[in-house]
């Protein structure tokens, strides 16, 4: 399939900033359309009908007229799942099948509510701009063989910030299904490159009455300019799936982090640039934290200088790009996020803060930009494994209102020592925690750090996900769970919505640095296919006590794990867990990100690596595809 990606670069900040303000932001979001409500239990199953509702669901009958894509190609590259309206969507089967006396693209859910995306721009090239109305077909079909009424929402990102905008839709009656739903670009708006569609199902009042879940048809669509002209779409168009935040790869959680306001500069290869610290800076720089830097540069590479240190003029975090071999950066597998422990200033600078000098600067070996620089408090990256969802947990609140839902028995038996509530959510402020308002030692926030004026334990947050260990709420609640009380609710300082929460075992992600790339690692598989390449010299190199693989990835079922299928000791799977049944170690991951130890594989493939065979594979219990591969040194 010929692929068309237009996706510009800073895409990945602006949705971040359409994301963050979905919450009843008037100023990023508007809405094209009251959003339609999901009739009553009633009403979905006899729904009144007037003769002005009649005629209104006959016009609305899916139509045959000229229209942009109609599948019968059954070509639908340009669409897949999308994270950025609701970062706990569903990974849904898209595929395209005979519906309604032709082809469709049939998207079948697995268990969570669907968000397909529309390649757009990709799909209309150089009339994108030209957009003014979309219109499509969309049907449902209920595998239990009965009709349940359903609803969602057509989300159009536009202009250069991605605003939001949404109009809803429903099929309420079984004879109107499928029924020609359409939207329209509001007059202050415009379609530019990097905007995008979104078509959600949200509420399928089967699933709520204990049916299997809808399946969702789109078809016919149609693009229509100002002037009510089709416009053509290319089939062979590819989707790019939009960020839905920082690739935090190889780094840790940073909390409680002060913005060094205004940094922004750029540089040449070898060229510093930077500011004068300003005293909140300074006073962040204590044992235990860290430099965030967020940055492009040629090479993916990026360090620290603090030019007026007592203990002279000094690169910190270069690694071997000057020839010094000294201690590295911890970057991301982006290569646009660096980390710089105190640690490590102070290994070079002295532990005296006072005697480093009022500047720091950034540096490069090739031509840079730096965004921004923060400092605060390291904590760990957490991924869940053996993860149990809290069925139904999605709600919203403004700024310091609480809500939240009663736990059910399996989220109770799941917070144990060692576990870890993962909470999915958008917040004005990128703060959330929780709050147990029944505990036997009271009403209680846990979580909450600095956000109350307490002081408290902070939470590991980053504006999509929010980790709070079982220890955290035990240390407020105590030990015993069954006095923390029946209900779990949520809350932030700005507006906020939560999307999904789960409880399972913590799983730490391990900082990494020194990262070798193993060049050309990008490939696919089906679900227990597996693929990879002949290890060069230097990842063969790299594989010493101590290192990390680190895998960027998707996969349908979120896993991922490496095969040494050449192995002196057999062919190996590591790192897959209880996928296959056999309860082996499991890799840490989750969705993006795969990190398996060295020490993982050693203890199958036995401590020389010589006797590991020449070739690496991946392989995930669903279709999955691998982006990169390296391999680091991790953190002490």
């Amino acid at each position: 399939m010929k692929a068309k990606k237009i996706m510009a670069l800073f895409l990945t900040a602006a949705m971040t900033i359409s994301i963050v303000g979905c919450s009843n932001n008037a100023a990023t979001e508007t809405s094209n359309e009251a959003e339609t409500e999901a009739p009553a239990e009633d009403q979905a199953a006899e729904p009144a009908e007037d003769e002005d509702t009649a005629a209104a669901d006959e016009a609305q009958e899916a139509g045959t007229g000229e229209a942009s894509l109609d599948f019968e190609d059954g070509l639908f590259g340009f669409v897949g799942n999308d994270k950025t309206v609701n970062s706990a969507a569903d990974n849904s089967l898209l595929s395209v099948e005979d519906y309604n006396g032709s082809k469709a693209l049939k998207v079948t859910p697995q268990g969570k509510m669907p968000y397909v995306g529309i390649q757009v721009d990709a799909l209309l090239g150089d009339n994108a701009s030209s957009l003014k109305t979309v219109e499509m077909t969309v049907g449902i079909e209920n595998p239990d063989g009965d009709f349940y009424a359903a609803s969602g929402n057509i989300y159009a990102f536009l202009g250069e910030d991605n605003v939001k905008n949404n109009t809803g839709w429903s099929v309420y009656l079984e004879d109107a299904n499928p029924k020609t739903i359409s939207y329209t670009i509001p007059d202050d708006q415009s379609f530019v490159a990097g905007n995008y569609f979104v078509i959600s199902l949200e509420t399928d009042t089967g699933k709520d009455k204990g049916a299997t879940q809808a399946n969702l048809y789109i078809d016919n669509i149609v693009f229509k300019d100002a002037s009510g002209n089709v416009l053509a779409a290319d089939s062979s168009a590819e989707y790019v799936s939009a960020s839905t935040g920082a690739d935090r790869s190889n780094l840790c959680a940073v909390t409680g982090a002060v913005e060094f306001t205004d940094f922004a500069c750029t540089g040449d290869a070898w060229g510093q640039n930077g500011f004068d610290m300003p005293q909140e800076i300074i006073d962040a720089l204590v044992p235990g934290s860290v430099v965030e830097i967020t940055f492009s540069s040629e090479s993916g590479d990026m360090w620290i200088v603090m030019p007026d240190a007592a203990a002279g003029w000094m690169r910190v975090g270069q690694g071997n790009a000057d020839g010094s071999g000294s201690d590295d950066a911890y970057i991301n597998n982006s290569g646009n996020i660096c980390q710089i422990t105190y640690e490590q200033i102070a290994a070079v600078c002295g532990d005296d803060v006072s005697t480093w000098g009022a500047r720091m600067q950034c540096e490069s070996d090739t031509a840079w930009e730096v965004q921004s620089v923060k400092v605060g408090t390291k904590a760990p990256a957490y991924a869940v494994a053996d993860a149990v969802e809290f069925s139904g947990f999605a709600t919203k609140g403004d700024g310091w209102g609480q809500d939240g839902f009663d736990m059910p028995q399996e989220i109770i038996d799941a917070l144990v020592p060692g576990s870890v509530v993962e909470v999915t959510y958008s917040s004005e402020s990128g703060d959330m925690w929780i709050v147990m308002p029944d505990a036997a030692a009271g009403w209680m926030r846990v979580g909450q750090g600095n956000a109350d004026g307490s002081g408290s334990d902070d939470a590991v947050s980053d504006g999509s996900k929010c980790y709070i260990t079982y220890e955290q709420i035990a240390a407020v609640c105590g030990d015993d769970v069954s006095t923390w009380g029946a209900r779990m609710q949520c809350e932030s300082d700005t507006a906020w919505e939560v999307y999904g929460v789960k409880v399972g075992t913590a799983k730490e992600f391990k900082m990494l640095k020194n990262l070798v790339a193993f060049p050309d690692f990008a490939v696919a598989g089906d679900g227990w296919a597996q693929a990879g390449f002949t290890m060069p010299q230097e990842i063969l190199d790299a594989l010493v006590p101590g290192s990390v693989v680190t895998i960027s990835y998707s996969s349908e079922n979120g896993d991922l794990w490496v095969v040494m299928n050449e192995a002196a000791a057999g062919w190996m799977r590591v790192g897959q867990g209880n996928a296959d049944g056999s309860g082996s170690d499991s890799a840490v991951f989750n969705g993006s990100t795969c990190q398996v130890t060295y020490e993982q594989i050693a203890a199958l493939c036995g401590d020389d690596v010589s006797t590991w065979g020449s070739t690496m594979q991946c392989e995930a219990s669903g279709a999955w595809e691998v982006y990169s591969v390296a391999v680091g040194v991790a953190a002490e």
